[in-house]
């Protein structure tokens, strides 16, 4: 199983990347952990004959933007979009004329599922645990091909990441702010702060990505996170590939 990071900023697109999208790549599915404008690479990167699931964490545009180009993809099979309470009505409003091709008219199957803070056994072993964020956002624990991922962005520091992120082979979050920024009105996390997490929860890797566009804007930017904490911590870039 691996990890393709299709975007990893956070906020809009720029030369460093598209805003957040991941596929992870199990045996039996796709899944999809947010679709900003790195959604459009999934083509690439997925077999589409696989159903696909699209684990939405919250409803900010950067995140959820990429689905306006859903018709396009060649899906074989069913395709269900996993998401907060208010997920069904706010992609009904989103996905439908002017803006784009209406969900009703994708000549696909989806399914849209509504989660709460529980554990979930379909599509496939999941846990899902509100974050601490300036809308409602969930983070999510995947169970696939007997690994253990967690995925906990947009967020500021909370119990519940490091709950979802109890010795898991990969915990994916984000680092949004850099070092020594802080909000509670738009809460994110530093480099610090996730690998504060990290060592919480006893995860055996980290990747940090979402970086927000306007205060990383190169790449270089990123990569002095590496050079800080050496052995400690990925940063995600654009197509990069993690094996699990």
């Amino acid at each position: 199983m691996d990890v393709v990071f299709m975007g990893t900023n956070g906020w809009y697109d720029t030369d460093t990347g598209n805003t957040l999208s991941i596929l992870v790549r199990s045996k039996d599915l796709n899944v999809v952990l947010d679709a900003g404008g790195g959604l459009h690479k999934l083509d690439l990167y997925a077999d589409l004959t696989k159903p696909t699931v699209i684990m939405q964490s919250h409803h900010h545009l950067d995140h959820l933007i990429g689905l306006h180009q859903l018709a396009r993809f060649p899906f074989k099979n069913k395709v269900t979009v996993v998401g907060i309470t208010g997920t069904e009505k706010i992609l009904h409003e989103l996905l439908r004329d002017p803006f784009t091709v209406p969900l009703e008219l994708i000549p696909y199957p989806i399914e849209i599922l509504e989660v709460k803070e529980e554990a979930h056994q379909r599509p496939f072993v999941f846990h899902s645990r509100l974050l601490f964020h300036s809308s409602p956002c969930l983070g999510y624990r995947l169970e696939l091909d007997g690994r253990t991922i967690a995925f906990c962005t947009d967020t500021g520091p909370c119990k519940n990441t490091v709950e979802l992120a109890r010795n898991v082979d990969l915990l994916i979050t984000e680092s949004a702010f850099r070092t020594g920024e802080h909000s509670d009105l738009w809460p994110h996390l530093t480099p610090e702060d996730a690998l504060d997490i990290k060592r919480q929860s006893g995860a055996k890797r980290l990747v940090l990505t979402h970086f927000d566009a306007y205060k990383y804007p190169t790449i270089r930017d990123r990569e002095e996170i590496e050079e800080r904490y050496p052995g400690q911590l990925m940063v995600s870039k654009d197509d990069m590939i993690v094996k699990i």
